[in-house]
């Protein structure tokens, strides 16, 4: 008589620890090939990081100035001097003007989208809001440089009027509004959609159960979103965050149409000038020399390194923050 038990361990399941291999061809050339992207992405990442650090050594070894503070930038000079410093600040500064006007409109929005507008509405504003991440940069630019900047002059009038005891929205200089805050502000619209949607499918996962519990203990709309959906989307919409700032940290040709460009550092927001990694490299590399051209690489490779750090941060913040993903339940 066959003796059977309830406590047989399960068989593995494939793809998880402890598996075996089904021994079929398709598994295998699958697992070869999945394997083999995974590693030909590496190799592709070190060999970019490996190329711009080649060509920045080129350009460090005949700089007479200090890359990192050297508020110039004249690698055809005699002697050639160019530095990062006021790119930097542009890049860090823009960035942070678009996270924070762009962050809390894109998580209100993916809110209303999944758990305020009704059906016929929900559907078609997600469409937009999707179709708009796919416009070009170069579209938002000419749109930048046509309409929103004659129409933010107003605004800076208002901004320098009323708040110019800040000293960051007083405006000392005559000139139109093509200004560190201009390039923030079209930053915000342009990188709205990557957030908004992000942060929509996130809150469009947390489980039901959990909404309709804390209704059923007489929570309100407002409670259940801020005590069940934002604790668990919470990792997500950082990742969303950091996924726009990315795209903020390395836009080039919407920055290089609305920006005036000028290596000063000033913390008057509304002056015009300024200047980003992407947009300087954007706008002088036709006409450098082959110096020149290895002291662009040299800040294309503070950029790149920026930007893995941003990426390498989000990884951290989301493997942290895994119990509110509700994967593992």
């Amino acid at each position: 008589m066959a003796i059977t038990t309830d406590n047989a361990p399960a068989p593995p399941v494939a793809g998880k620890p402890g598996a075996t291999s089904t021994g079929r061809a398709g598994d295998k050339i699958f697992l070869g090939l999945s394997q083999g992207s995974g590693i030909l992405l590496l190799v592709i990442m070190a060999s970019i990081a490996v190329f711009l650090t080649y060509r920045a050594s080129l350009a460090l070894a005949e700089n007479e100035g200090n890359f990192l503070t050297t508020f110039d930038w004249n690698p055809a000079g005699d002697p050639p001097v160019f530095g990062i410093a006021v790119l930097l600040f542009g890049t860090i500064v823009s960035s942070i003007i678009a996270m924070v006007i762009a962050v809390p409109i894109a998580v209100g929005i993916a809110l209303f989208i999944s758990h305020y507008a009704p059906r016929r509405l929900a559907a078609p504003l997600a469409y937009v809001v999707d179709l708009l991440a796919a416009v070009p940069s170069i579209i938002y630019g000419i749109w930048g440089a046509l309409f929103l900047v004659p129409y933010l002059e107003g605004l800076n009038s208002w901004l320098d009027e009323f708040l110019g005891w800040t000293y960051i929205f007083e405006k000392t200089e005559v000139g139109v509004a093509r200004s560190l805050f201009t390039v923030g502000i079209l930053l915000a619209i342009m990188i709205l959609p990557i957030v908004t949607s992000v942060s929509r499918e996130v809150f469009l996962q947390v489980p039901r159960m959990n909404e309709e519990a804390a209704l059923a203990l007489g929570a309100t709309r407002w409670e259940v979103i801020r005590l069940s959906v934002l604790p668990f989307g919470r990792s997500g919409v950082i990742s969303a965050s950091m996924l726009g700032l990315g795209r903020a940290l390395g836009e080039t040709m919407a920055v290089a149409t609305v920006l005036s460009p000028s290596f000063v550092i000033s913390l008057h927001l509304l002056n015009p000038g300024g200047g980003t990694f992407a947009q300087n490299i954007a706008a002088k590399f036709d006409e450098a020399n082959e110096l020149g051209r290895d002291a662009l690489i040299a800040s294309g490779l503070v950029l790149f390194v920026l930007t893995l750090l941003v990426n390498g941060a989000a990884r951290l913040i989301i493997a942290r923050r895994k119990e509110y993903s509700g994967a593992n339940a």
